[in-house]
């Protein structure tokens, strides 16, 4: 009987155990959602907004006029009238050769006209008493053919002393080397003394104007296919400030200065695959000099909806599609595969995928998985310092 007894109240202990065991076992999970709660993630909700579009290219600078300076008659340099490295004026005199031998020749083509002209009188009168004459048939027609070929050729010979004359003019001028343009004119590369000849290969000195300046840019032609696709599409407008072009020099500081965009070339460097667009901009400190590496900013378009996403919400699939993890309006968990166009600042330009009022989960995306409820917060950018 007491054996019995033992057994029962043995029984009676496993029982109980078992049945602790068992609580001890589903406890776990109720306890653990009471305790954690839904995970909370920190999302901002998007809208459209008006937003301009730019492009950044590499370009550099040259100067809008370029002159080099060769004397159109040879001689002996007799004096140079400018300082090295300043600016100079169109028409201001540059190079003294040496004039004798133009004033010479000069003098002769002057005497070659008065001769020209005092053989012309007589020959005139000639030819006028022989028409005369002739009417009264006073003096054969042989005679009188021959008195107005004579006056035909005195009047031959004082064009062409008058020719000669003002080519002689002209070659006496061409001994002053003037500016043929504005600009800073560099270093001479003749001293006094040197012997020039017309039309040398190499220039007596080199004029630029740096004010203004002309900034030659380039850009892959897929690039310009695609931006007039989508202005023609109208998925973009052209904005306003379309041909305004901002410089970024190479110490990464800006210029103060606005450009424009003054054409693009009509064909594409085959080597390249790249258009080149030249624009233009005021350069009254002459901060930017020929050759020297910049980087332009210019508007593309406007598009009055984008739809911005930040940077740090955006990660790629496997397949290296971009992704966003947004909370739809059942509070749940929700993976969406995008399409981005480019980068305005630190945001990604969407053009599929998202829609104006989604939540896009920037912080707490390690608590989120796709299809688990999750509680959503508005973002809230924290401060970079104290």
């Amino acid at each position: 009987m007491q054996t019995i007894r033992f057994l029962s109240a043995t029984s009676l202990l496993f029982a109980s155990g078992l049945l602790a065991g068992c609580g001890k076992k589903t406890a776990p999970a109720g306890a653990a959602m009471m305790m954690h709660g839904t995970p909370e993630v920190s999302v901002i909700t998007l809208q459209p907004r008006r937003v301009e579009l730019t492009t950044e290219l590499s370009g550099r600078v040259a100067a809008s006029l370029t002159a080099e300076v060769r004397p159109q008659v040879g001689g002996i340099l007799m004096k140079r009238h400018f300082t090295e490295g300043t600016d100079v004026n169109e028409g201001d005199l540059l190079y003294q050769i040496d004039p004798a031998t133009y004033q010479a020749s000069l003098a002769g083509a002057q005497a070659a006209l008065a001769k020209a002209e005092a053989n012309l009188a007589p020959a005139r009168l000639k030819a006028a008493r022989y028409e005369e004459l002739k009417q009264s048939e006073a003096v054969s027609v042989q005679d009188y053919d021959e008195a107005a070929a004579a006056l035909k050729l005195a009047e031959a010979e004082l064009l062409s002393a008058q020719a000669a004359l003002e080519s002689a003019r002209i070659q006496l001028t061409f001994t002053k080397v003037t500016a043929p343009i504005s600009g800073r004119i560099g270093r001479s590369t003749v001293t006094t003394g040197a012997l020039v000849t017309a039309g040398q290969s190499a220039p007596l000195a080199t004029i630029v104007n740096l004010d203004p300046v002309f900034v030659d840019l380039t850009q892959s032609s897929t690039d310009m296919l695609r931006l007039r696709k989508a202005l023609e599409s109208g998925l973009l407008a052209s904005g306003a400030k379309q041909a305004e072009v901002v410089l970024t020099l190479d110490d990464q500081s800006r210029y103060p200065e606005t450009g424009v965009l003054k054409f693009s070339e009509a064909f594409v460097e085959s080597s390249t695959g790249s258009v080149t667009l030249r624009t233009q901009f005021p350069n009254p400190k002459l901060t930017l000099l020929p050759g020297m590496f910049v980087r332009a900013t210019l508007v593309d378009g406007i598009k009055e909806d984008a739809i911005l996403v930040p940077q740090r919400g955006v990660s790629r699939n496997p397949a290296g599609e971009p992704t966003v993890m947004i909370v739809n309006p059942q509070n749940i968990a929700e993976l969406k595969v995008i399409r981005t166009e480019r980068t305005v600042g630190s945001d990604w330009l969407v053009t599929a995928g998202l829609k104006p009022g989604d939540q896009v989960i920037l912080e707490g995306l390690q608590k989120a998985r796709p299809g688990t409820p999750v509680k959503a917060v508005p973002f809230v950018e924290k401060a970079s310092g104290h």
